[in-house]
């Protein structure tokens, strides 16, 4: 993906500043993505894909390969953030699939949540627990599922991931952009 930011803001003929601004992020910030130097959230991803007026997945694919059936196998996910990383790990699930209203990832929720902010976005979020057991953080509550349980909610509600079994949990994320909704700002995210 890290090339990907970079090619398409040149494409758009966008500045580093430009894109930082509509996507409500720093320049400084932004400039280590391109660099590979930092990898951003879902919610960040979100809101570049939003400010280049691209679909989420086309920061991990080109057009070219999108497909209209797309098949991915376990062993097939695309990781999306580095194997070591502290905070929540991604791995891509059908990133060739085109014209979707969907994004689906695998999501390894850290143990410790405190240090990772609350991340909001606009549409929708699905997560549904294959393995172990995680807890859904919002500001003001919180819930434990199970293997099995699943949650629906409004992206817009800040809002982050632990795990809470021994290994880290297995969760399947969908998220529904909302991509006919106004462009929200994300002042809190780097």
């Amino acid at each position: 993906m890290i090339n990907r930011v970079r090619e398409l803001r040149k494409e758009r003929l966008m500045t580093l500043e430009t894109l930082a601004e509509r996507a409500g992020v720093t320049k400084s910030y932004l400039s280590k993505v391109e660099r590979g130097q930092s990898t951003p959230s879902i919610a960040v991803s979100a809101a570049l894909a939003r400010a280049l007026g691209i679909s989420l997945d086309s920061l991990f694919v080109d057009a070219e390969q999108l497909a209209d059936v797309t098949v991915t196998r376990a062993g097939e996910r695309r990781p999306l953030t580095p194997a070591d990383e502290a905070g929540s790990r991604y791995e891509g699930i059908a990133l060739q699939a085109s014209t979707k209203r969907m994004t689906p990832f695998m999501l390894y929720p850290p143990h410790d949540a405190g240090p990772v902010p609350f991340r909001d976005h606009p549409g929708e979020e699905f997560l549904f627990v294959h393995q172990g057991r995680a807890e859904l953080l919002f500001p003001s509550r919180s819930v434990e599922l199970e293997p099995g349980d699943s949650v629906y909610f409004k992206a817009t509600t800040p809002h982050k991931v632990r795990s809470l079994s021994p290994e880290r949990a297995t969760i399947l994320l969908m998220i529904c952009d909302d991509r006919d909704g106004p462009d929200t700002p994300h002042p809190h995210v780097p």
